[in-house]
């Protein structure tokens, strides 16, 4: 086929970006294999193990790979997914699991309970639920090969919910001898037991990864419905092909080099909805709460103070104006449970104002004590919205005369620094930004954003025991009125010490050509089985 100036102008102009020959080229070299399904994520996969991060292309990863004891249907219950049924004691206090037939790893040899045991308690040490069972718990064993228990010290009726919360990072079961590793230590392996395999020869770090259906793996019988049912695999191959400019990943789905984009560009979906070809979807309807974490650990932020000026300083309609630029897709968000769940209040809130308040920052940082230190800030440049708002936040902090300063990198570089707990000149941070499913925020017991345990903590290490001790009595109350009070006093305590920065919730569509059907359309993550092409 010959490709005019003509046309190549026309795939340019439909674009907003000069589309390489070579990049069409390639496309055409390809050719439509309905069996292959190509997909652009939100950054670059550099960390593999699921439990070790909290990231969001990590637990991706984890769900094409690795299979999960429960799964939640798309209205959250839990229901097993490798479990073939389970009973409870009479006192409440031991769980007795019996996994399913034809479970096996990709190596050939069969899951056992002793993969399940091992997988807990690794990932009992990083999830605050997981944290939460491995403290009550008297023991966790193996009964026989296919079946295992859990004992508790006293009762814990959210057992079955945490096993099956989807909150990065989820509960996957790995084989015995990778989860034996400490969860600060990462998995080196790729080998699971889920519908899809890593294929390491094919392996490109920095422009592509590709999974293979996993011929052997026995789906559940049922329906599928949300991440709970069948995992039928339909298609033979998934690449995930790193392209980190979004208008020439735009140009790619156009041209049918790619099939799916994860993150499309605000100012880039009118030329999307006007193509023919391709498709805006919500996936995750409730949106994600876009956050500022400041590192405890190091000056200025390990003074109260100083994040209370943050609190004061950020503007949310200007970072929603450039995070997203269509009006309809963001809105501020002021409670630490996210806009949209049962759990959202307007407790301690009287911070807040329209455009911030810049002077009251700057009083703050100066009762803080700031001498002019350096404040490092992590921007992912292949990330726009948290690109776009650590520009917009190192801007503000530097007209109140903070020596703000920007680290870019990949959002791959940005996950391996933000774990560096030392000094900024031993490759420290200061503030990153990063984002939460709205959803997930309505349980403390499953997102770590809403733990303040210090050092134990997530990313920026938040630290306050008042806020702890109240989070500690989430799993013994009962009714939806004592939790939504609950998380009233939690919010006032949080905003206080000031865990964390919100910078606005955003709701953002997916992108991809028709010929893509069956996306499963769940919060966190974007599961590969399902799909198909036509």
């Amino acid at each position: 086929m010959k490709i005019s100036r003509r046309d190549l102008f026309k795939v340019s102009m439909g674009a907003g970006t000069a589309l390489t020959i070579s990049s069409i080229l390639r496309a055409q070299a390809a050719g439509v294999d309905p069996k292959t399904v190509r997909m652009v994520k939100t950054g670059d996969l550099q960390v593999f193990d699921p439990i070790f991060t909290t990231a969001n292309i990590t637990a991706d990863h984890g769900a094409a790979i690795y299979d999960t004891l429960f799964s939640v249907d798309s209205k959250f219950a839990p229901h097993p997914q490798m479990v073939e049924k389970w009973s409870i004691s009479d006192d409440k206090k031991t769980y007795t699991f019996m996994l399913r037939d034809g479970l096996a790893w990709h190596d050939g040899s069969p899951v056992t309970a002793a993969d399940c045991v091992a997988s807990i308690r690794r990932w009992g040490q990083v999830h605050p639920g997981g944290q939460l069972i491995v403290e009550l718990a008297s023991n966790i064993s193996r009964v026989d090969d296919k079946t295992f228990a859990i004992a508790l010290k006293e009762p814990l009726g959210l057992l079955i919910d945490i096993l099956a919360d989807l909150t990065p990072p989820c509960l996957f079961i790995m084989r015995e001898k990778d989860a034996m590793r400490p969860a600060t230590e990462q998995v080196t392996t790729n080998i699971g037991s889920g519908p899809f395999k890593f294929n390491e020869a094919l392996a490109k770090p920095g422009a592509s990864f590709t999974y293979d259906r996993n011929e052997k793996y026995v789906p559940r019988s049922e329906v599928a419905d949300g991440l709970a049912g069948g995992k039928v695999v339909r298609v033979d191959r998934v690449i995930w092909e790193n392209i980190s400019d979004q208008q020439t990943s735009l140009a790619a789905l156009q041209t049918g080099e790619i099939d799916f984009l994860q993150g499309p560009p605000g100012d880039l979906y009118p030329v999307i909805e006007n193509d023919i070809n391709l498709q805006l979807e919500v996936l995750n309807k409730g949106g994600a709460d876009i956050c500022l974490r400041m590192n405890f650990l190091q000056k200025p932020f390990d003074n109260v103070k100083a994040r209370q000026a943050l609190l004061h300083l950020i503007d949310q309609e200007a970072l929603l104006r450039a995070m997203a630029p269509d009006a309809k897709s963001g809105r501020p968000v002021t409670s630490i449970f996210g806009n949209n769940t049962p759990m959202t209040n307007d407790e301690n809130t009287g911070w807040y104002k329209t455009g911030g308040n810049a002077e009251k920052a700057k009083q703050l940082f100066s009762e803080a004590g700031y001498a002019g230190e350096k404040v490092v800030i992590l921007q992912p440049t292949n990330v726009a919205t948290f690109s776009d708002a650590a520009q917009i936040v190192a801007a503000a902090l530097r007209k109140i005369g903070v020596n703000a300063v920007l680290a870019p990198s990949d959002w791959g570089g940005l996950v391996a620094r933000r774990a560096n707990k030392g000094l900024v000149e031993n490759g420290g941070w200061n503030l990153f930004i990063t984002d939460e499913i709205d959803y997930s925020l309505a349980n403390p017991l499953g997102t770590p954003f809403l733990v303040a345990s210090g050092e134990k903590a997530w990313y920026g290490w938040p630290k306050n025991e008042e806020y702890e001790a109240l989070r500690a009595n989430w799993a013994k109350v009962n009714t939806l009125e004592e939790r939504k009070s609950l998380a009233r006093k939690m919010q006032h305590v949080w905003w206080d010490f000031v865990g964390d920065i919100r910078l606005g919730q955003i709701v953002s569509p997916t992108a991809r050509r028709k010929t893509l059907r069956g996306v499963i359309g769940m919060p966190q993550i974007i599961p590969m089985w399902s799909m198909l092409k036509i």
